[in-house]
C-alpha cells in the first residue's frame, strides 16, 4: 500500500511538474510574441513617419475589385495650403489641439446617439495606413492603440500629408493629386478654396458624394467648409501644420 501511495504521489508531481512547466513555456511565447508584434508595430509607425506607405488595405482592396486605382503621391510642399486647411475643417477643426482623440467631439458623438462621427484624422490615418475599413470593435481597439503612437512620433504636418494623400475621393481615386486631377483637371498646388472645400466635402463618404456634382445640402457644406478654413487660419487652429 505504502509503494502504490508513493509511486502514485510521484506520477502526480511529474504530472503536476510537466503541467507548470508548460504554463511557464506558454508565458514565455505569449510574452515573446506580444514583444514581437509591438517591435514591429512600432517599426511600421516609425517608417510611415519617414517614407510614403507604398499602398494600403483599401486601395490594395479597390484595385482587386476594379482591376485599377487612380493613386499617386503628391508631397505637402506641392499642395496649396487651402487644401490641408478645408480637410481639416471638415473633419476636424481642433487636430491642433488634441493628442490623437477629440474628447469634445466623442462626448457630442454619445449624446447624439452614435448618429455623428467623432474620429479624429489622426484616427483616420491610423485605420487608412495600417488597418482596414469597417466597424469591427477589434479594428477599432486597434486604431486606438496606434493613434497614440502615431501622434508621438509624426509631426502633425506628416499626419495631414499622409492623410491627404491615402484618403478615398471617389470610386478608385485615392490621394489629393488623382483627386484634383479626376474631378477639376488641375495639380494640387493650383487648387482655389472652392475647390478644396469641394473635395473635403466627400470625405469621409466618397462613394455617396461627388466634387463634381454637389446636391443643395452639399452645397451648404462647402460654404461651410471655406468658411471654415478660413476661420482656423486666422485663430490658429491650422498652425500645427502649415
Amino acid at each position: 500500500m505504502a509503494k502504490t501511495a508513493k509511486k502514485t504521489n510521484s506520477k502526480t508531481k511529474r504530472k503536476e511538474g510537466w503541467r507548470a512547466r508548460m504554463t511557464r513555456r506558454l508565458r514565455r511565447y505569449v510574452l515573446l510574441g506580444s514583444a514581437g508584434a509591438l517591435a514591429l508595430l512600432l517599426v511600421l509607425v516609425l517608417a510611415y513617419s519617414l517614407f510614403n506607405p507604398p499602398t494600403t488595405w483599401t486601395i490594395q482592396s479597390e484595385r482587386s475589385r476594379l482591376g485599377e486605382v487612380n493613386h499617386f503621391w503628391v508631397p505637402m510642399d506641392d499642395i496649396a495650403p487651402v487644401v490641408a486647411r478645408s480637410v481639416v475643417a471638415a473633419e476636424d477643426a481642433n487636430f491642433c489641439r488634441h493628442w490623437g482623440f477629440d474628447v469634445n467631439a466623442i462626448r457630442a458623438a454619445i449624446d447624439a446617439g452614435a448618429q455623428r462621427g467623432a474620429s479624429t484624422i489622426s484616427q483616420q490615418v491610423v485605420k487608412n495606413a495600417y488597418l482596414w475599413q469597417g466597424r469591427s470593435w477589434l479594428r477599432k481597439a486597434m486604431e486606438t492603440a496606434i493613434t497614440p503612437l502615431v501622434e508621438m512620433t509624426w509631426s502633425k504636418r506628416r499626419i495631414v500629408e499622409v492623410y491627404l494623400n491615402v484618403a478615398e475621393f471617389d470610386e478608385g481615386v485615392f490621394g489629393i493629386g488623382a483627386a484634383a486631377q479626376h474631378y477639376f483637371d488641375e495639380a494640387p498646388a493650383d487648387l482655389s478654396a472652392t475647390q478644396a472645400a469641394r473635395l473635403a466635402s466627400v470625405l469621409p463618404s466618397p462613394k455617396t458624394r461627388s466634387a463634381s456634382r454637389i446636391t443643395n445640402a452639399q452645397a451648404r457644406r462647402v460654404a461651410s467648409i471655406v468658411d471654415g478654413a478660413a476661420t482656423i487660419d486666422r485663430d490658429g487652429r491650422a498652425d500645427c501644420f502649415q
